[in-house]
Parts: C-alpha cells; sequence; structure tokens
C-alpha cells in the first residue's frame, strides 16, 4: 500500500457506504464455515485484521495466532477481544514475518484494497510452510445484488469501484476469475474455490431486515447453502491457496487436492 494513503478516512463510513455493516458479522460466520473442512493445523496469521470480528472466529482454531494491521487502535482492540494473538503494526507490504513459519494465512477482504496485489500474495506466501494454505476472500462483482445494481443504472458494470468504495480505499472489485489470475500471477497454486452466501439484497438491505422478523436464521442458511450451488452471486469470494505448486488442482477432474484437513 502506498505510504501517502489516509488509513484512518479509509476505514470510517462515508456518505455512500458503511465500512462495516451487520450483515458483515453474518457474512463472517459462514466464511468459517466454508473454510473449516480446508483449515490446517498449527500457526496462523490474519492480515488486516482491522478490530478482531473475523479474528475472534479463528482463535478457536489456532492458540498460536499473529495479527496484523496498519492501524493500531484496531490492533488494540483486536488484542482485547482475543488476548492470545500476537499483534504486529505495518503494513502488509512492510512488515517482516519470518519465510517458512506459518501453517495458515488469512486475507479477508483486504486484496481489493492493494495497490500491488500479487506482490502482496507472493509474499504472503513466503510466509508459508511447503504445505501451507493461503485462505483469501473478496467481495464479489457479479454478486446477485450487484448485478441487480447495474440492471438499476447504479453501478455502470459488475466491476466499476463506486464512489463510496473508492472512499474505503477499494482499487478493483474481483470475480473469481480475476482473483485466480492474481494468486498464479503471484505463483501460487489454488486448492480450491467457491463463494459465500447467495446476496440478492445490499448490505444497507440485509441490515435493516436483520432488525425484524421478515428473515431468520433458517433463511440465512438457505442462502447460504444456495451459495455452494451458485458461489458466482455469491457475497464473497474465495481461494484456498498453497505455495506448492503441486498442488494446484483446476483444471483437473475433480479437486483432490482439496481434501479437507480439519484443525484439532
Amino acid at each position: 500500500m502506498s505510504a501517502t494513503r489516509d488509513y484512518v478516512r479509509e476505514a470510517a463510513d462515508n456518505g455512500e457506504r458503511r465500512y462495516a455493516y451487520d450483515f458483515d458479522a453474518v457474512l463472517r460466520r459462514y466464511m468459517i464455515r466454508a473454510f473449516r473442512p480446508f483449515l490446517p493445523p498449527g500457526r496462523a496469521v490474519e492480515v488486516g485484521c482491522y478490530e478482531g470480528d473475523f479474528t475472534v472466529l479463528l482463535a478457536p482454531f489456532y492458540a498460536d495466532l499473529t495479527v496484523v494491521d496498519v492501524l493500531e487502535s484496531a490492533l488494540a482492540r483486536t488484542a482485547k477481544r482475543v488476548g492470545t494473538v500476537r499483534p504486529v503494526p505495518g503494513t502488509v507490504e512492510s512488515i517482516d514475518l519470518p519465510a517458512a513459519s506459518f501453517d495458515a494465512a488469512f486475507l479477508i477482504h483486504v486484496l481489493e484494497h492493494l495497490d500491488d496485489p500479487a506482490a502482496v500474495l507472493r509474499r504472503i506466501g513466503n510466509w508459508l510452510r511447503p504445505n501451507g494454505r493461503l485462505f483469501v476472500a473478496c467481495p464479489n462483482a457479479n454478486a446477485a445484488s450487484r448485478q441487480i445494481a447495474v440492471k438499476m443504472e447504479l453501478i455502470s458494470h459488475a466491476t466499476a469501484v463506486t464512489p463510496g468504495e473508492r472512499a474505503h480505499g477499494h482499487r478493483r472489485t474481483y470475480t473469481l476469475d480475476t482473483l485466480q489470475r492474481d494468486v498464479r500471477a503471484a505463483g501460487l497454486s489454488v486448492v480450491h474455490r467457491g463463494g459465500v452466501f447467495f446476496k440478492a439484497l445490499a448490505n444497507f438491505q440485509f441490515d435493516r431486515l436483520l432488525t425484524t422478523d421478515i428473515i431468520d436464521a433458517a433463511y440465512l442458511d438457505g442462502c447460504y447453502e444456495l451459495g455452494t450451488v451458485y458461489p458466482d452471486l455469491c457475497a464473497s469470494i474465495f481461494l484456498v491457496c498453497t505455495p506448492n505448486l503441486e498442488l494446484d488442482c483446476l483444471g483437473a477432474v475433480g479437486q483432490s487436492a482439496g481434501m479437507p484437513h480439519r484443525a484439532a
């Protein structure tokens, strides 16, 4: 990331959108469900922890968990919520972590903020042990809600970066294919790819509905299950990656390289 960026301002709500919606908490719970079959045991690092909302979900799986964020106030909040973490302040481009020291790395809704995604992915890949795994998730350009917004002429095209997103530091909006392109450009292999939560409504619409009895846990579960069938229409897309080039399974028959490794 550029040293001239105002990260405090980027993390603030703006006139176009909130930085964190109530729906995001719902999405994170389903994201950890999607990741769980692929989580390796051992040491983990989360890059871009913000205030620890996803860290709280990771902590039961990783007793040895390092968290990285450019905002020291966010790190302090995370450390207060999850007292067992090891906080590291700084940008992912500037921090110095030992090579081949982690079994799992998590980059959740961060890659779209980066000036040079492939360089950062390559850097994180160097922190992983040979069979370690990187979990990278991004907002999905092709989410059903976003495609509806295009038809409503609220945005010009699905991969557009809206003014509100740009104010939050977004540099691009990923599809599964462009996400996979950047991962492979970084020399990483793709073990598994998917989507999390079929999403036909905007975040603010979900926030309003979550305060009513119009949708319930069963409906949310249904959206998650439908998303496993239609990953390209989900709220978030994700890849499970490894620095081991022999494990790239996409393009092969089935996904044998993506056999689950449950954490203890």
